[in-house]
């Protein structure tokens, strides 16, 4: 594909040969003759000029930079849709399988695909040209959107509604029960957890995420937001929309995450919290309480800069607590005769 017509393809302006031949898209340092790369920012000028591609995404164009350019407000944005262009090819409606389980009473919409292994249980609804892949569990009345794709192994439980253009990868399981329990006459008595799971539209569901059901009323995971792996969602937690969730993340039960809102991997959202829209959580970092909209990281969290301050001070605590020592060993050879 000529370079012209993927300037056309992404509204971008050409500087260069636009008949240059681009027959794939690559990070800059894998990147070979015939590719295409991108320019995230200037720190990486270096390693794109060194680059073996033909031609370049970038913001601005770099007169560094000797390759064809082609200029676009979000060079990473493009990239990704260059991704898809060249390499994602769409699901073929392959049909249902005969070695899939499809009740009587489900309802199966136009140009479904289901594989083999598949089960489906009374009452569940499948939207037009969603894919349901081998091994598949989807409990009763439980309601998949259009165009879904729901990766092998995957388990949605009773009464779980999913939206359109979802995508849940391999292992995830959605509407397992919560974790309630009451204590009385020495022994751990199970709350019945009877709520749903709402995921609205355009999410994606990494593998081995699990999101609990409500114990009552519903776990709702806002529209666009997507998930990294093995993200633990507990019951009754709201999640807002085009939230990011990275890998391993715990969300205790009943917690509020607001639009927009950016949480690194591995940190840990007490229950009952609430997050502001728009706040930024860094990885690692332990959350509780009321938080309104700011960057933190940290365990309990605090401002970023304050925690990136106190970082570099807590490194230095072994040489501060000698230092320390030292000068209380001064003061006590200095203190007056009566005090010695």
């Amino acid at each position: 594909m000529k370079l012209q017509a993927l300037a056309e393809l992404l509204g971008g302006e050409l500087r260069g040969n636009g008949n240059t031949e681009i027959w794939g898209v690559s990070g800059a340092s894998d990147a070979k003759e015939g590719d295409i790369t991108f320019l995230a920012g200037m720190k990486w000028l270096k390693e794109v000029k060194g680059s073996s591609a033909s031609a370049v995404l970038v913001k601005e164009f770099v007169d560094e930079i000797a390759k064809p350019q082609l200029k676009t407000g979000n060079p990473q944005y493009a990239f990704a849709k260059l991704l898809s262009h060249f390499y994602v090819r769409p699901h073929p409606c392959k049909g249902i399988s005969s070695r899939a389980f499809i009740s009587e009473k489900a309802s199966i919409g136009q140009d479904v695909t289901i594989y083999d292994f598949a089960y489906i249980a009374d009452g569940v609804r499948i939207g037009a040209k969603s894919v349901v892949y081998p091994g598949v569990f989807i409990g009763e009345d439980s309601t998949v959107g259009e165009g879904c794709t729901i990766h092998p192994n995957t388990t949605i439980r009773e009464r779980v509604t999913i939206g359109s253009n979802v995508v849940i990868h391999s292992g995830a399981v959605i509407g397992a029960d919560g974790f309630g329990y009451v204590f009385e006459g020495g022994v751990h008595h199970k709350i019945p957890q009877v709520g749903t799971v709402v995921i609205e539209d355009d999410v994606e569901i990494g593998a081995g995420v699990t999101i609990d059901r409500a114990t009552t009323g519903t776990t709702r995971i806002g529209r666009g937001t997507k998930i990294d792996n093995l993200v633990q969602v507990g019951h009754n937690v709201q999640v807002g929309r085009n939230v990011i969730l990275v890998a391993q993340i715990g969300i205790g039960g009943s917690s509020h995450i607001g639009d927009h809102t950016i949480i690194g991997g591995q940190a840990g959202i007490a229950d009952h919290t609430t997050i502001a829209p728009g706040t930024m959580i860094g990885a690692q970092s332990g959350v509780l309480g009321e938080v309104q909209r700011g960057i933190y990281s940290g365990s309990p969290i605090m401002p970023h800069r304050d925690w990136l301050k106190a970082s570099a001070v807590f490194a230095r605590l072994p040489e501060l607590k000698k230092k320390i020592e030292e000068l209380e060993k001064s003061i006590r050879t200095i203190q007056s005769p009566e005090e010695q």
